[in-house]
């Protein structure tokens, strides 16, 4: 029933800036923590950024921080992440999760490919 749907991916030249949506469903949105994790080629999955249920308090991987930014609407069940000064070193599947109370549960991901 979690159902978790990633959108806004594409292709950026280095410098520029897109913005992640992830559409959530089946659960008590406001009430988990959320998060990013991606995935770059032939590596494995590597979390980025978390925000709490209020989306009050959010955390950063030190490769995004200062030029992701995470947020939330609860009211309207999505989570976001503003990539901006996009590095190749960016390029990934960017998957959105909920941490669930036994497990997380991430959606299929959306391709973000940062190149010149």
């Amino acid at each position: 029933q979690v159902q978790l749907v990633e959108s806004g991916g594409g292709l950026v030249q280095p410098g520029g800036s897109l913005r992640l949506s992830c559409v959530g469903s089946g659960f008590t949105f406001s009430g988990y923590s959320m998060g990013w994790v991606r995935q770059a080629p032939g590596k494995g999955l590597d979390w980025v950024s978390d925000i709490d249920g209020a989306g009050h308090a959010t955390y950063y991987a030190d490769s995004v921080k200062g030029r992701f930014t995470i947020s939330r609407d609860n009211a309207k069940n999505v989570l976001y992440l503003q990539l901006s000064s996009l590095k190749p070193e960016d390029t990934a599947v960017y998957y959105c999760a909920v941490h669930l109370l036994y497990r997380d549960y991430w959606g299929q991901g959306t391709q973000v490919t940062v190149s010149s």
